[in-house]
């Protein structure tokens, strides 16, 4: 069982005999910021963007846009894309009734998490992709071990790589600031869900 999740990334990385592609899925562009910063020296990185937990439409779009925008000003050393997926906010409200007085970082956003990693690890198994990652961990405000322990799972049941990781260590949650200041990016001051909202 895997207890540094950051050290468990660096040697899955150090041990990579040649590019491999990776599917990361991105709730924001102030989060993927230093994700990004970091892989991009190791993978061709697809970018899955698929968040129906953000609320209203209009802010989903928003975020998405500024995602877009972002890919194409950073520099990465390798291949950079995104892929765009259905909003389905109706499937993520279906799937949390009940939930939707949980508090924060309760069993409601356990479920969003794994609403949108499945999905990750799904459309990586389908097109080939080496490996899957969120950039969630990257947030002081999510939990590293919930994280990586339903990537654990999805890995085991798509048979697809999981890439373990704890971006907010090391600095990582400092250096997003940073280059969310650098690349001017819209800083949402809301989770996403219209409860985190409130």
């Amino acid at each position: 069982m895997v207890e540094n999740y950051s050290l468990e990334c660096e040697r899955i990385l150090k041990n990579l005999d040649d590019r491999k592609k990776l599917l990361l899925h991105s709730c924001c562009a102030p989060c993927s910021s230093y994700v990004i910063s970091c892989l991009t020296n190791y993978f061709d990185i697809s970018i899955l963007y698929y968040n129906p937990n953000i609320y209203p439409y209009e802010e989903y779009l928003k975020r998405k846009e500024e995602q877009i925008r972002f890919i194409n000003e950073i520099d990465s050393k390798n291949k950079i894309d995104i892929i765009d997926c259905d909003y389905d906010n109706d499937k993520y409200e279906n799937l949390i009734k009940g939930l939707e007085f949980e508090p924060e970082r309760g069993k409601r956003c356990e479920v969003c998490y794994l609403m949108r990693m499945e999905k990750t690890a799904k459309v990586a198994k389908e097109n080939n992709y080496d490996y899957f990652c969120t950039t969630l961990s990257v947030s002081p405000y999510k939990n590293a071990k919930l994280i990586n322990t339903i990537g654990e799972n999805l890995s085991q049941k798509y048979n697809i790589n999981w890439l373990y990781s704890d971006f907010k260590k090391k600095d990582g949650y400092k250096k997003s600031i940073l280059l969310s200041q650098k690349y001017n990016l819209y800083k949402q001051n809301y989770c996403g869900c219209i409860y985190s909202k409130k």
